[in-house]
This record gives structure tokens, sequence and C-alpha cells, in this order.
């Protein structure tokens, strides 16, 4: 019994793309701290699914939404994807751009978005650099078995380039919303300023 269900419960994984975490004593030694609001966002440069290179600090100036998933096309990725997708309209007037960030290739990226007619850029941190800066790399154990992978977390990030409120362990449904109430809650006392546009794609791909 105990072997059936640890198959069917890795399977899910699979299906799913999000980590099975060890509630009991972890080794951390290979995970990177959580960036917590209040600090500065990591720097980072990444080639996006449209080929273009995408830089943090050309974003000063408006809030972005830096969300971090496991895994392309897996069922929970692609409801958060798609939910955010949907709220393009209302991010885009709270001057939010929004932009996730998988250990995916760009090629993997370009078939999800194509698939899912994705209107946000999805960034390919193939070596997870970035997501180790963030702390989203995390060990996962699967009954004994450790390995590291992406939790699926988010980070709104300010105008000024710092933490603003992060989400772990993120719950896909519902997320989207909890996002947008973060950016009304910010945008009154935030700073207004210019920034190149980067990750605007036009609505006639929903």
């Amino acid at each position: 019994m105990k072997s059936s269900l640890g198959v069917a419960m890795v399977l899910f994984e699979l299906q799913c793309g999000d980590p099975i975490i060890s509630r009991g004593d972890r080794d951390t030694r290979n995970m990177g701290d959580w960036i917590e609001p209040g600090q500065p966002a990591p720097t980072f440069t990444l080639t996006a699914d449209d080929g273009s290179k995408v830089r943090l600090s050309d974003l000063k100036g408006r809030p972005v939404v830096l969300y971090f998933y496991p895994k392309d096309d897996t069922p929970g990725c692609t409801r958060e994807a798609c939910a955010f997708r949907d709220q393009q309209v209302r991010l885009k007037k709270l001057g939010a751009t929004v932009l996730g960030v998988s250990a995916d290739s760009v090629e993997s990226h370009q078939k999800f978005r194509d698939k899912h007619r994705l209107n946000f850029l999805l960034l390919a941190d193939v070596d997870h650099k970035v997501a180790e800066k963030y702390g989203a790399w995390r060990e996962r154990n699967m009954y004994g078995k450790k390995s590291m992978g992406v939790q699926r977390s988010t980070f709104l990030i300010d105008s000024d380039g710092k933490v603003a409120k992060v989400w772990k362990a993120v719950k896909v449904d519902g997320h989207d919303q909890q996002v947008l109430d973060a950016l009304t809650e910010l945008l009154p006392s935030a700073p207004r300023g210019k920034a190149r546009r980067v990750g605007d794609r036009e609505t006639r791909r929903m």
C-alpha cells in the first residue's frame, strides 16, 4: 500500500510540476536565503521567449511582478500563467510588468507561450542562477530522494527596485487577485517614473 501511494504521489508531482517538500529537517546548505520585503531586488539579465534580453534595471520606475514557477506546460504552472494572462488589462492599468521565470529553455517557453497565448514574457533561467539569488531554488525531498528545483514563488518589486512583497510556496488559485490587491496598496505611495516598456505584448494574442 505504501509503495502504491508513493508512486501515485510522484506521478502527481510530475503532472503538476510542483515539488513535494519534506516537512522534516532539511539540509539547507545548498539553498540561498529568501529575498525579503524591503531588500533590493537582485539584478539580472535573462533571455526571454521572444529572444530579447530582459534587464531588471531597465524596468526601474514601474512595479514588476516577478514570479518563479517549476515547469512549462504543467497543470499548476499553466493555470498560474493563464491567470496572469487574463489579468493583463488590470495589471497594465496599475503600471505593472509581469515576468515569468523557470529553468526551462527559450524554445520550451516559446511552445508554452504559443499554446496558451500568453501575453507577457517568460524568462529562461536555465542555470537557475536568478532563482538562487531570490531564494526560489530550494531542496525538495521525494520519499528520501533529495533534489533541487524551483519553488513556486512571486516577488512584487516596487518602482525603486526594492522588494515590496513576497509570496512563498504559492497556491495557484486566487494568487492573481492577491497580486492585484498588493499592487493596488503599493501604488498610491510609490514614486512614478519613466521606464522602457518591456514585456508588453499586444492583447490580440489573447
